[in-house]
C-alpha cells in the first residue's frame, strides 16, 4: 500500500512539522514551537521566508499557526529564545532563522549561551549552495581544502545537535533528531539544522505520517534504590550538611519538595545564580547564594561542611570559588543531577534522577534525620547577619550618585514575587546573587552561565513572551547597553511592555574593579574621552559624551531620567502602571561600593611585571591559589 504523500517545499515542510511538536510532563501538553524570530536575507528570503510568509496569509488547514517575529540582530534573536525557554522551565522554545554568512554566524553567541545554560534553542542558519552552481554565492566563505565547510561548521562546537541538510528527505532524519535533544533534560542545548539556500525551495513528496502529531514526553527519572540509600546514609552520617540548589531544582519544578526536605531535616539550602528562587529567601533553611560572589552566610557554612548535597547544579567556578569554597578537609558530596556527567562531579555519591522525584524519596529515607541544634543555630546566625548586611547596602544613602545596591534594593522591595528581574554579565549579578531575596522561583532571571553582555534587552522580551502577566525588569549596565540595544526595536514593533532599567556609570565596573584588584589599575575600563579631536589629551576625569536616554527615545521607549532613590521609586511605580516599554535611566558611582565579599575567584596574575601594583597582586595571588583544592 502506497502512503500518502503532499507536495511540499523544504521550508514550507519545517513549518508543518513545526506546528505538530509538543511536550507532556506531569500530564499537560504543550506547542513546543509556538513560533519564530527571523532576519531575512537572500540565503532564506524565499525559502524558510516564503513558507512563513505562507503560513501567516494563506494558512492550510493540516498545519497550525507558527508565529513569527522580526529580529534586529541575529544574537539577540537567539537570546530571546534561549529566555524564553529559561522562563518556561524548558517545556516550550522558539526557533530562529537567520541567512547566509554573517547573519547565521552572529547566531554562535547566542547559540553556545543557550548550551552553557541548557536550555533548548532550534536555529536555522542558512547555508551555501548544495547544488554548488553559484560558487562562490555572496558571503560564502571559501575553504580551498574543503567546499562543503561554510561559516556554519563554527555552530559545531557550541551546539549539542548539528546537521546540514543537503537533500530534503534528510529532513527526516534530522528534525526529530534535534527535537529529541531539545526536549532532553540532560541533552538539551542548541540544536542547529543547516539550510543551504537552495534546498530552502525544493519541493519534495513528504510522506503524510511525518507531519503528524508527535508529543515528547519528558520524564521524570526515579532515583535507583542503591544510590538514593547510599545518598541518604552520607547524609545521615552528617553533622554539617548542606544543600546547594542549583537551575535544575527549579527546571524540575522541585521547590516545594526542596523546602519540605529543608523544613523536614533542617538542613540548611544555598543556591547558585541559576536556582535563586527555588527556596524562598526567608524561609528558615535559607542562608543566600554561594560562591565567589556568594554572601558571607552561605559561604561560612560550605567552608564547615562536612556533606554538601548538590541539587541541579553543574558546580561553576563561580559556585565552587574555584574549588576553595570548601575548606572542611574531611567534606564529602552527594550529587542529585539528571544527568551523570553533572552528578559525578566533585567526586560525589550519585544520584542520577529528576530533582522533584529525587528530593521526594530522599525526603521519605531520611525520615526522623535531623541535623544538630548547633548547626541550626550556626546557620540562623549566619544568615541573620547577613540580611542585616543586606540591609545597609540596600540603604546606604551613598552620594553624591547613589550606589548600584541601592537601586537592587529598591526593585527588591517594590517587584511583586511574580515579577521577574533580568540580568547577565558584569557587577551586577554578582552583587544580586548575594542580597537579592527571591521569594518564588520565578522571580530571578540571571544569566551567569556564559555571563553574556548584550543579554538582558532581548532577554526580557523572551521572557515577557512566556510570561506575559508577569512585570519585567531587565536591569542593564551602560556598557551592556552598547553592546546590544537593537531589540528595543523588537520590543517596540511586538507591544512588549517591559521595563528597562539603565544604570550608567561611564565604565566596566566589574572588569574594572577586577582589574584594580589584580594589579592592573582598571586600564581600558572607563568611557573617558582621552582626545578631543585636535590632538589634545584630555583629563581621565572627562566623561564621554553618551547619551543613552536619548538613544533609547529614538528606539521608540518612553524614558524617565532619575538622579535619586527616591526618585527612581516613583519612576518604577510610574513605569509599572504604564502599558508602554519604558526605560529608567540612573547615574550610579563606578566605584561602588559593592557588598562584602567573602570568596574568591581564580584569575591568575603574571609573576613577572616592572608595576608595583601587579607584584603585589601576585603575591595575593599565590596565597589564595594555595587553598585550592581537587576533588575526585
Amino acid at each position: 500500500m502506497t502512503e500518502q504523500t503532499v507536495r511540499l517545499s523544504v521550508g514550507q515542510a519545517i513549518v508543518r512539522y513545526l506546528t505538530h511538536q509538543y511536550t507532556e510532563r506531569d500530564g499537560v501538553e504543550r506547542r513546543f514551537i509556538p513560533g519564530i524570530f527571523g532576519i531575512f536575507g537572500h540565503g532564506n528570503v524565499t525559502g524558510l521566508g516564503q513558507a512563513l510568509l505562507q503560513n501567516e496569509v494563506a494558512p492550510d488547514d493540516e498545519e497550525g499557526r507558527l508565529e513569527y517575529w522580526m529580529g534586529r540582530n541575529e544574537q539577540g534573536m537567539v537570546h530571546a529564545c534561549a529566555a524564553y525557554a529559561r522562563a518556561t522551565n524548558r517545556l516550550q522554545a522558539l526557533a530562529a532563522t537567520a541567512s547566509v554568512g554573517p547573519g547565521s554566524l552572529n547566531m554562535v553567541t547566542g547559540a553556545a549561551l543557550a548550551t552553557t545554560n541548557r536550555v533548548p534553542v532550534l536555529l536555522f542558519p542558512s547555508d551555501i549552495f548544495a547544488n554548488r552552481a553559484p560558487d562562490p554565492v555572496l558571503q560564502q566563505l571559501e575553504d580551498p581544502t574543503n567546499p562543503d565547510v561554510s561559516c556554519n561548521d563554527a555552530f559545531r562546537a557550541v551546539s549539542k545537535f548539528w546537521d546540514r541538510v543537503n537533500r530534503p528527505e534528510q529532513l527526516m532524519v534530522s528534525l526529530p533528531r534535534a527535537m529529541r535533544v531539545l526536549t532532553d533534560p540532560v541533552d538539551t542545548g542548541a540544536a542547529v539544522v543547516c539550510l543551504p539556500e537552495d534546498v530552502q525551495t525544493e519541493v519534495y513528496d513528504w510522506p503524510v505520517s511525518f507531519f503528524a502529531k508527535k508529543v515528547w514526553h519528558v520524564d521524570r527519572r526515579r532515583p535507583d534504590h542503591g544510590a538514593l540509600a547510599r545518598a541518604a546514609e552520607a547524609i545521615r552520617a552528617a553533622r554539617r550538611p548542606l544543600i546547594i540548589s542549583g537551575g535544575g531544582t527549579i527546571y524540575s519544578e522541585a521547590s516545594q519538595q526542596l523546602r519540605d526536605l529543608a523544613s523536614a531535616t533542617g538542613i540548611p539550602v544555598a543556591d547558585t545564580q541559576a536556582g535563586k528562587g527555588a527556596i524562598n529567601w526567608d524561609h528558615p533553611c535559607a542562608v543566600g547564594g554561594v560562591g565567589a560572589t556568594g554572601s558571607d552566610s552561605a559561604n561560612a557554612l560550605a567552608a564547615r561542611a562536612d556533606v554538601i548535597i548538590g541539587i541541579g547544579t553543574r558546580y561553576s567556578d563561580f559556585t565552587t570559588a574555584s574549588q576553595t569554597a570548601f575548606k572542611n578537609p574531611d567534606v564529602t558530596f552527594v550529587n542529585v543531577n539528571v544527568g551523570s556527567f553533572d552528578a559525578a562531579k566533585q567526586g560525589a555519591q550519585m544520584v542520577v534522577a529528576d530533582a522533584r522525584e529525587a528530593l521526594t524519596e530522599l525526603s521519605e529515607a531520611l525520615d526522623g534525620y535531623r541535623v544538630p541544634q548547633e548547626w541550626s543555630d550556626y546557620a540562623s546566625t549566619q544568615a541573620k547577619a547577613w540580611a542585616e548586611v543586606t540591609d545597609r547596602c540596600y540603604h546606604l544613602g551613598h552620594g553624591p550618585l547613589p550606589a548600584q545596591t541601592e537601586v537592587f534594593g529598591a526593585l527588591n522591595e517594590l517587584m511583586g514575587d511574580d515579577d521577574v528581574v533580568v540580568n547577565a554579565a558584569g557587577s551586577m549579578p554578582g552583587d544580586l546573587q548575594c542580597l537579592w531575596r527571591a521569594s518564588t522561583p520565578v522571580q530571578y532571571h540571571v544569566e551567569y552561565a556564559f555571563s553574556c553582555m548584550g543579554y538582558e534587552i532581548p532577554a526580557s522580551l523572551g521572557v515577557k513572551m512566556a510570561l506575559p502577566d508577569s512585570e519585567v525588569v531587565a536591569i542593564v549596565g551602560d556598557g551592556t547597553y552598547q553592546m546590544l540595544p537593537m531589540e528595543l526595536a523588537t520590543i517596540v514593533q511586538e507591544g512588549a511592555k517591559v521595563i528597562i532599567v539603565l544604570l550608567q556609570n561611564y565604565g566596566f565596573a566589574s572588569i574594572g574593579a577586577l582589574s584594580e584588584s589584580h594589579g592592573s589599575q582598571r586600564f581600558g575600563t572607563k568611557f573617558r574621552q582621552h582626545d578631543d579631536g585636535q590632538g589634545h589629551v584630555m583629563g581621565d576625569d572627562t566623561l564621554l559624551p553618551l547619551d543613552i536616554a536619548a538613544n533609547a527615545r529614538s528606539w521608540g521607549i518612553d524614558v524617565l531620567e532619575v538622579h535619586t532613590i527616591e526618585e527612581f521609586k516613583e519612576a518604577y511605580r510610574e513605569a509599572e502602571a504604564s502599558d508602554r516599554a519604558t526605560m529608567i535611566h540612573i547615574e550610579t558611582d563606578l566605584y561602588g561600593p559593592n557588598p562584602p565579599a567573602s570568596g574568591w575567584w581564580d584569575v591568575p596574575v603574571t609573576s613577572q611585571s616592572r608595576l608595583e601594583s601587579t607584584q603585589k597582586a601576585y603575591a595575593e595571588y599565590t596565597e589564595h591559589v594555595a587553598a585550592q583544592r581537587r576533588f575526585f
